[in-house]
């Protein structure tokens, strides 16, 4: 992803030439067990609030920038676990802006000339030695062919492939000691890291990416207003990617659309019918789908940039799709889930009746009307409590959709606030049966017969209530509740006495050590002696402090049972 230019600034730690295996592997290590040592100390605490989380996410997300490209990458990519993480952690990756600074001209020049082998004005004309944009991949410069055609070259950030390699190695290894101390195996940490890394290579390898660009531009050969940069591949490289030059206007910018008399609801349209046709038909998918990445044409056509990130998913069959958009249309929970099953991008677990809540919940409410910013937050309430309920691991495919889906949704209500997603795909279902008739008639007919007795034979109130009332005993919400006051808190007495417990060892130990001290050492470890005393005194006063609380709640229970 590559973010507006940043000013020039002193290079940064992780871009130094001479990094050794071990001093990155320390480097790593260090943040990793700093941050669980943060964490065991908020739990030793008691302390698990939302506002402690977020304090912890703000100081991870700083660590990640500190250790540069691969970290700030994962970071990225945790934005879209929602089946791992507290939404704190979610919000603050989510706010994790790839800014750096651009690395120098000359050093730009230097790998381009190593790549293609030729001196740079051999190669381009003329060579723009400002960057349009930087980021921690790489960095984009203007320039122009000798035949005349205005380029943009991408160029790999220097040292990117070794600093890759070294980060791999590190988070293998801490992965192994995670693995012989037990540690987070409900998360299956190992396929996460493959996964994670398969797709960092081949965004750093630039061959990759225009095979991408290429096969996206021939998947929309037959639509003139889906526009692709062409690929100079004489000019490029694993490390160098020249491109076709395609400004245009942010698709982002409504005022400036309207300015040019482009409709932002036909661009909105326009781009549903392209995200769709990836999704369902091609299985193709463009994956970093900001703002930054779609451009629309001064003639309104939509213009993709970087192919770095692609998501590709089996697609559906024409008689598939139209029995997919009606059993959305008709709210078929089961015949949604199993299509996304089918495509990889759920994975079937042994009690899927929270997937089937949520997916409930989101057809109920949001397939027939547009989706306000209270409904979101209501949305995002829903998940996080499904993933509570029943935690279960979403493919990587998935969070990589969900993270475009939302970005693409963003995108939407700037361009049209009231769009209706149902509404907006009913052009891409007719252009699927416009494009073979014969069976998928058949199907469609079939389909929109069904749904039109779905719709006749709507339940009454009554058979509603008694609908919802059958789920909530399913779901386990209608249960009887019969909770013991007086052993929950005698739980809580018994969990404040082992603390109690615990800080007057704590005070002893340091204590008895420092005595032993003083008195042995012969004035060698004022230093020491000092430290434990302190830690002793603060101990001892938190000691002293439990004591009193548990006194007290002793007390009150016993008023309160009498």
């Amino acid at each position: 992803m590559l973010t507006k230019r940043p000013q020039r600034s002193a290079n940064l730690k992780w871009q130094r030439q001479k990094y050794s295996a071990i001093s990155r592997q320390i480097e790593v290590f260090t943040a990793v067990f700093t941050f669980l040592l943060l964490l065991w100390w908020d739990n030793l605490r008691g302390d698990t609030s939302s506002q402690c989380r977020r304090q912890r996410s703000t100081w991870l997300v700083q660590k990640m920038l500190d250790l540069g490209p691969v970290f700030i990458k994962i970071g990225q990519s945790l934005s879209t676990r929602i089946d791992l993480l507290p939404k704190e952690y979610i919000e603050a990756f989510a706010e994790l802006q790839d800014r750096v600074p651009p690395f120098s001209s000359e050093e730009a020049a230097t790998i381009i000339e190593l790549e293609l082998g030729k001196p740079l004005f051999a190669i381009y004309r003329d060579f723009n030695p400002e960057p349009l944009a930087s980021a921690s991949l790489g960095q984009v410069h203007r320039a122009r062919l000798h035949t005349g055609e205005e380029v943009v070259v991408k160029i790999q950030r220097p040292g990117l492939k070794k600093l890759f390699d070294l980060d791999c190695i590190a988070i293998q290894k801490l992965l192994a000691v995670f693995r012989k101390l037990g540690w987070f195996k409900q998360w299956q940490l190992e396929e996460i890291f493959q996964e994670f890394f398969t797709v960092l290579y081949q965004e750093i390898d630039y061959i990759h990416e225009g095979k991408n660009a290429d096969r996206f531009r021939h998947n929309f050969q037959d639509m003139t207003r889906i526009v692709v940069p062409k690929v100079y591949w004489q000019y490029s490289t694993s490390k160098v990617l020249t491109l076709e030059y395609i400004p245009g206007i942010k698709v982002d910018d409504r005022a400036a659309l309207e300015a040019c008399g482009i409709d932002p609801k036909e661009i909105n349209q326009l781009g549903i019918y392209c995200y769709l046709r990836q999704l369902l038909q091609d299985g193709f998918f463009h994956a970093d789908p900001h703002p930054g990445n779609i451009a629309v044409s001064p003639k309104g056509e939509l213009i993709f940039y970087d192919f770095g990130m692609m998501v590709e998913v089996p697609a559906l069959s024409k008689e598939q799709m139209v029995k997919t958009f009606f059993a959305v249309l008709k709210k078929d929970t089961n015949t949604v889930i199993s299509t996304l099953t089918g495509m990889g991008l759920l994975e079937p677990v042994n009690d899927m009746a929270p997937v089937k809540r949520l997916f409930k919940f989101l057809l109920d409410r949001f397939t027939e009307k547009p989706i306000n910013l209270k409904e979101l937050e209501e949305i995002k309430r829903e998940i996080y409590s499904v993933f509570e309920q029943q935690p279960f691991r979403l493919p990587a495919k998935m969070t990589y959709i969900l993270k475009s889906l939302a970005t693409l949704d963003g995108l939407a209500r700037i361009l049209d606030p009231e769009y209706n997603l149902t509404a907006a795909a009913q052009p891409f279902v007719q252009s699927i049966t416009a494009q073979n008739k014969g069976n998928l008639l058949g199907e469609l007919w079939q389909q929109a017969r069904s749904f039109l007795a779905y719709r006749f034979n709507q339940p009454s109130r009554t058979e509603l209530l008694i609908l919802r009332l059958e789920e909530r005993l399913e779901r386990g919400e209608l249960e009887i509740q019969i909770r013991s006051m007086e052993t929950e808190r005698l739980l809580k007495r018994v969990h404040l006495a082992l603390k109690v417990l615990v800080y007057l060892c704590l005070a002893g130990f340091t204590i008895a050590i420092g005595v032993l001290l003083l008195l042995f050492g012969q004035g060698k470890y004022q230093g020491w002696v000092i430290l434990l005393f302190s830690v002793g005194a603060f101990c001892t006063l938190t000691f002293l402090r439990l004591l009193v609380t548990l006194s007290w709640k002793e007390r009150l229970d016993k008023l309160a049972e009498n």
